[in-house]
């Protein structure tokens, strides 16, 4: 059948951001876990702030056969819980479920879907949405393909020939298992929306800190000119967790730490710290400079593999006090699984600004404290005064960026001790976002909700960036299923990781930060 002609969007000016028109967000997979623990709560707490447009509704579609009510029933129960007992407003939670309208149907079945449009039509003119639809797609990604084809099919994608509105397409993660899967997502994507309608979302990109590297780096002219070859000696990017995988195991099985965080969070951090300076502050600009590190980025020498990347999976052991299970004791792991629950690589940019200075990114689960920080390590100072050792030395000055939890920043540097002699003395300088504005931060699904609805797409990928990423991992993820591990597990559970990672550092004479 012929998909109806795809709509370009104009890129959002900064005015255009901050105007907020009315709409309709289609929630495909309502009824799923994401829709209650993020998407939902993140929406009404947008309404209590008055952060959302005036003229709004939300539409559940899901396989489950359930009615309105259920579903306001049902996010009434999540929401409840997401704020606490003492904190859930009822009359507050009244006026935003008269907005919330639910539809069950099948996700490849075009009769279904001209429901849904007569639906989303009955519904944008109940509550003034002007016809602009977000289609949100938390769903498995085996159904992303449907859901798209189906849009296309019954013309939902598009607005009224001569019409103001608009339509965008929201993607989750995974995006694709690895480089042929994303191309073929992405071009699936591109046979009904345009690339300026489609938001890949990475709710790493919504945090505040993140959001923050570029206004630190920037906007303070202390720092931008220290930001290269010339002063940094290396980066080192963590993203651990002392939980193991949980209720996750299925889907660890199948997709192991390099799939689950490198390809999307950690090569995000990694961009958003080696970028240039974009000409200016649009999605389009930020964009193609992330674009341009992960071009730059020397691919993974396959024959030395193991001097690149590494691998691991964590066995029994003790985290935080407490008795955890190894990964393959998991009743949904196979009992001799070789899927790393842990990786970390180290990468070189091939530019200017960072020739010469590797990059080390680690994920791992069952670590011994959770915390993604990017600690940017300067070099040592180039003679040793004060009749110092090098053993008074050992710890340069650094700047940490703290992404979870306690979000902020610290510069680490050293002072002369009191006292006669001199003794040099660690000390940091610390901020954070708590204490300073005296308050929690908008969770990150808050931030990218209203980014959709404002058209802002700056904390999204692009597909060029989406296939550069897999194209940097999917080698190496291939190599690693080719070649099963043979010593799993190889570090217990609430330790740093495996001693395979300690030697990928100190190979270079460095060695892990221990946050």
């Amino acid at each position: 059948m012929q998909v109806a002609t795809r709509v370009a969007e104009q890129p959002a000016t900064a005015t255009a951001q901050r105007e907020l028109t009315g709409c309709a967000i289609v929630i495909f997979g309502a009824t799923g876990d994401l829709t209650r623990r993020m998407i939902v709560p993140a929406l009404y707490k947008l309404q209590q702030r008055g952060l959302l447009p005036h003229d709004f509704a939300i539409v559940g579609f899901s396989r489950s056969k359930w009615n309105t009510a259920v579903f306001r029933d049902e996010m009434a129960a999540a929401v409840r819980q997401d704020a606490g007992a003492t904190a859930f407003d009822r009359e507050s939670w009244q006026k935003f479920a008269k907005r919330l309208h639910y539809i069950s149907g099948n996700y490849g079945e075009e009769a279904d879907f001209h429901d849904l449009a007569a639906l989303l039509a009955d519904v944008s003119k109940e509550h003034n949405c002007g016809a602009n639809y977000i289609f949100y797609l938390s769903t498995p990604p085996s159904v992303y393909s449907d859901v798209i084809r189906q849009l296309g099919v019954v013309g939902l994608h598009q607005t009224p020939a001569g019409a103001a509105p608009w339509r965008r397409v929201v993607i989750e993660k995974p995006f694709g298992r690895d480089l042929a899967t994303a191309q073929a997502l992405n071009a699936q994507i591109a046979n009904v929306f345009d690339e300026s309608q489609t938001y890949r979302i990475d709710h790493y990109l919504g945090k505040e800190t993140v959001q923050n590297i570029l206004v630190f780096r920037l906007a303070n002219h202390i720092f931008e000119p220290l930001w290269n070859r010339r002063y940094v000696d290396h980066v080192q990017i963590t993203a651990s967790e002392s939980l193991g995988v949980e209720h996750r195991a299925g889907y660890y099985e199948e997709s192991g730490a390099m799939r689950d965080m490198f390809q999307n969070h950690l090569l995000q951090l990694y961009s958003l710290v080696a970028m240039d300076p974009p000409v200016v502050f649009d999605a389009e600009a930020v964009g193609a400079e992330k674009i341009k590190v992960l071009r730059a980025t020397r691919p993974i020498p396959l024959s030395q593999l193991d001097q690149w990347a590494v691998r691991g999976q964590y066995g029994p052991g003790w985290v935080q006090g407490e008795y955890v299970e190894g990964y393959q004791e998991d009743e949904n792991t196979d009992p001799g699984s070789d899927r790393e629950t842990y990786a970390a690589l180290k990468l070189h940019i091939d530019n200017w600004r960072w020739e010469g200075v590797p990059f080390y990114l680690r994920s791992g689960k069952s670590m011994a404290k959770k915390v993604t920080e990017i600690a940017i390590q300067f070099k040592r100072v180039p003679h040793l005064l004060f009749g110092l050792t090098p053993a008074d030395v050992l710890n340069p000055n650094a700047i940490v960026i703290r992404v979870q939890p306690n979000e902020g920043f610290s510069l680490q540097f050293r002072v002369k001790s009191p006292g006669q002699t001199i003794r040099v003395h660690p000390v940091s300088m610390n901020f954070d976002y708590e204490s300073l504005f005296n308050g929690e931060a908008p969770s990150a699904y808050e931030t990218l909700l209203l980014d959709i609805m404002r058209g802002d797409r700056t904390l999204f990928a692009h597909s060029e960036w989406i296939e550069y990423a897999w194209g940097l991992i999917t080698p190496i993820i291939e190599a690693w299923e080719s070649s099963p591990a043979s010593n799993f597990p190889n570090y217990e559970a609430g330790s740093w990781g495996p001693p395979e990672a300690d030697a990928l550092i100190a190979r270079d004479g460095r060695s892990w930060r221990r946050p």
